[in-house]
């Protein structure tokens, strides 16, 4: 009895020594899983801080960060990885270097970045699991599409005042961020358009009145999401959790699938090409596209916001105005003509056919995001591709040319 008894106490003492063993009492628990997974989180403020933390307290073993955004005084109130020395610093910048202390073992890149505009679509294809922390409807509906298209499952969280939501959106068959929105949600989006498609200047960003507790809540179960779908364990796929804070009800909605949803295009396959959009010159791209599908084919750019504007003309006085600029990055205001004080057409494009002026250019040099994904066509033949050569550039630590 006596030994056994001692067989026992090292055993415990095994376990007491392992950072995640009290995980491991969980059954189905694989710390493995976790180790290898990577994960994608949008947005580092308040519910940001919060799902970085617990990743990293998970034994999460890759993370990218993305965040536009630097630290203001309000946020050290809300955000458990920032201190008021951080304050003007980079939100992403921050947040890694803080699950770093949290976990030192997790490889973790950050970028100071717009998602909808200027973060490749390659991150996503990379990640395992996307997890958002978004306060605005047009990032989440970029976050959507750019999910569908590379097969990757998101799971979106809000919060306002006590109050919060949960959604987990699993391409390609499930119901997806857009099949929820109302006409309320795209009317804010339209609000925000002027003429052409460019953005009305008056515009911002609201203030959502919030608190940290809320943002706990909501950050904890997005990640006990994230954790059962890395397990392929069943999640909240095409169903909200609801809390209220005031009272702590909470309760789960379900969602229909909308058909006619635009949002569902998913890629077959991607191709990984040795290429870079830092170097790779665009006429060069479209005669490898036209070698493998025929003279007429054509590239596409795959992102549902990827317009861009080539340039302004002025038909009062003649202006000319080179910009390559995503549209909707382009102000009503850059529009005006500094000559002769008129609104100035902007010529865009979302597609190379091959009678581009700017043909010597490379993709970099039009606006085409590190990392990103582009369409080869002709009629309905197509193929995706990846600048695979940009995946060391934009994933750093994280990346892994064996994946």
């Amino acid at each position: 009895m006596k030994e056994e008894y001692l067989n026992t106490f090292e055993n415990i003492s095994d376990l007491n020594e392992d950072r995640f063993s009290r995980f491991k009492l969980i059954n189905w628990w694989d710390q493995e899983i976790l180790r290898k997974s990577n994960v994608l989180v949008i947005g580092a403020g308040a519910l940001g801080n919060e799902i970085l933390k617990n990743l990293a307290l998970l034994g999460i073993g890759n993370i990218f960060i993305a965040d536009l955004d630097d630290i203001e005084n309000s946020n050290l109130s809300r955000s458990v990885l920032f201190r008021e020395s951080d304050n003007g610093k980079s939100k992403a910048e921050v947040a890694a270097a803080s699950i770093k202390e949290i976990y030192p073992k997790v490889k973790v890149q950050w970028s100071k970045i717009d998602v909808i505009y200027s973060l490749g679509m390659g991150v996503f294809e990379w990640a395992d699991v996307v997890i958002c922390g978004l306060d605005n409807r047009e990032a989440r509906l970029a976050v959507n599409r750019n999910c569908w298209k590379t097969n990757t499952p998101w799971i979106d969280g809000a919060i306002e005042q006590l109050n919060g939501i949960v959604r987990v959106f699993v391409p390609p068959d499930g119901v997806c961020y857009e099949c929820t929105m109302s006409e309320m949600d795209w009317n804010i989006i339209k609000a925000r358009q002027g003429c052409g498609g460019l953005t009305r200047d008056e515009m911002l960003s609201g203030k959502t009145p919030t608190t940290p507790t809320s943002s706990s809540v909501i950050a904890g179960i997005q990640c006990q999401e994230a954790v059962k779908l890395l397990h392929g364990i069943e999640t909240l796929k095409d169903k909200a959790y609801l809390f209220n804070g005031l009272n702590h009800d909470s309760y789960l909605i379900n969602y229909q699938k909308k058909e006619d949803c635009m949002s569902h295009e998913t890629f077959n396959q991607i191709r990984k090409i040795h290429k870079s959009a830092k170097t790779t010159i665009i006429g060069d791209l479209l005669n490898y596209v036209k070698s493998e599908l025929g003279p007429k084919a054509i590239i596409e750019f795959s992102r549902d916001n990827s317009d861009l504007v080539h340039r302004f003309e002025c038909n009062s006085c003649g202006n000319m105005e080179i910009i390559f600029k995503p549209r909707g990055k382009t102000t009503e205001r850059e529009s005006v003509c500094p000559d002769c004080g008129v609104a100035r057409i902007p010529y865009i494009f979302h597609q190379i056919r091959g009678d581009e002026p700017f043909l010597d250019k490379t993709f970099s040099e039009i606006g085409i995001p590190l990392f990103d994904i582009m369409v080869g066509r002709n009629g309905m033949e197509q193929f995706a591709f990846i600048f695979d050569d940009d995946a060391s550039a934009v994933l750093g630590a994280l990346y892994n040319p064996n994946q």
